[in-house]
């Protein structure tokens, strides 16, 4: 197989998990990366499962260059939650499932959501 190129790189996305027990810890977390990153987008904070996501989340976007500094930061700053990260190239399951971290325990997600 070819090496793909970053290039295809449109953006990044974190999604921060949490669920009722750990809701206020994912708060923090999120007004934390809100006041140190202006070049993020922050999404909305979700109290259910939304999309291919098993857990609670909300969504933190960010361009290309900027993943060596926030991707870095949510490891050493997560505290016990756990982040879901991916790129955005335009090929959303694949995005999914081969191209993904994750900073902390690892979940299954629903990807049938997206067609082939």
């Amino acid at each position: 197989m070819p090496d793909q190129s970053t290039d295809a790189i449109e953006s990044w996305h974190a999604h921060v998990y949490f669920s009722a027990d750990t809701r206020e810890p994912a708060r923090a977390l999120y007004d934390r990366v809100t006041a140190s990153f202006r070049n993020v987008e922050m999404g909305r904070f979700h109290e259910r499962p939304v999309g291919p996501h098993p857990m609670w989340s909300y969504q933190i976007s960010f361009a290309p260059a900027a993943f060596t500094e926030i991707v870095p930061w949510l490891a050493l700053n997560r505290g016990e939650l756990d982040v879901f990260v991916h790129p955005n190239t335009g090929n959303g399951r694949a995005d999914h499932s081969a191209h993904v971290m994750f900073l902390g325990k690892s979940y299954p997600l629903d990807l049938s959501i997206f067609s082939d």
